[in-house]
């Protein structure tokens, strides 16, 4: 028997771990599953990549693939069942949830997940997928909601949290102009809750956000009473309204500096 076709003793192994682990297989679940010790499991997972059966995504990790498959470089058909393995605690975010929530349809070529880990580099590859990475307190795991793909579980920021993180970070969102684009969406949905924007600003922390919501809900949503509650909440100091941005106009008001094509929707 060629060395391309696993032994009928080993396919059955191979069956075993691909049942328990789902769509991603890491060195530990293999040794748990078959009763190895770290080095042995690791072993035989390498043995299986060189059979064709396995493809390295990262340290350790593996995914199995599909025959029909066997000659391509994209393995998984869902780049969102890698997430939790590969980034541990974390959720999915910025305009990729953006998109899944229906407030854009923009699509965006890489996936945006904000990770409980300390990261050394913000851009992530994995089966040809981009993933950009922030760093996020676990104080901010809040907001979320769980999905399933396939069989795996992935978190994912609802609308308004999504919204929130964006306004503390537009580029997350695409920049500012995309990020007011969205919140005018979420505001036209029957689940917009300008109550829930303002309490999940005030725990995220950070006054940037009632600047840049207070300023938006005033010229783009024409909503007084979103801005009034976030004008109460007011911190000291000066921001942008996207730090990307050239930003020299400064409206006062919102203690914000805004770009000059924004200048004409504060007068």
């Amino acid at each position: 028997m060629g060395s391309e076709t696993p032994l009928p003793a080993s396919r059955a192994r191979l069956a075993a771990v691909l049942r328990a682990t789902k769509e991603v297989v890491s060195i530990d679940a293999a040794a748990q599953t078959l009763d190895l010790d770290r080095t042995a499991a690791a072993k035989l997972l390498s043995r299986w990549r060189k059979q064709g059966w396995l493809r390295r995504i990262g340290h350790g990790l593996y995914v199995p693939v599909p025959l029909d498959l066997s000659g391509s470089e994209q393995v998984v058909g869902d780049p969102w069942v890698l997430v939790p393995t590969l980034f541990g605690q974390c959720y999915i975010g910025g305009w990729t949830a953006a998109h899944h929530w229906e407030l854009t349809e923009q699509l965006f070529n890489e996936t945006v997940v904000f990770t409980t880990r300390r990261i050394s580099a913000k851009r992530a590859t994995a089966q040809g997928v981009v993933f950009l990475l922030h760093h996020a307190a676990k104080k901010r795991l809040f907001g979320l909601k769980p999905v399933w793909r396939g069989t795996t579980r992935v978190n994912i920021s609802d609308p308004a949290r999504t919204l929130i993180d964006m306004l503390a970070m537009p580029d997350t969102g695409g920049g500012i102009d995309h990020v007011a684009d969205c919140l005018a969406a979420y505001q036209k949905t029957p689940t917009y809750d300008g109550g829930l924007l303002i309490r999940n600003a005030e725990q995220f922390g950070n006054g940037a956000i009632f600047k840049r919501l207070g300023f938006l809900a005033e010229t783009r949503l024409q909503s007084p009473e979103l801005a009034a509650a976030c004008r109460e909440r007011l911190t000291q100091g000066y921001t942008r309204l996207d730090p990307a941005l050239s930003c020299r106009h400064l409206v006062t008001a919102w203690r914000l500096w805004v770009p000059e094509r924004w200048k004409q929707r504060t007068t």
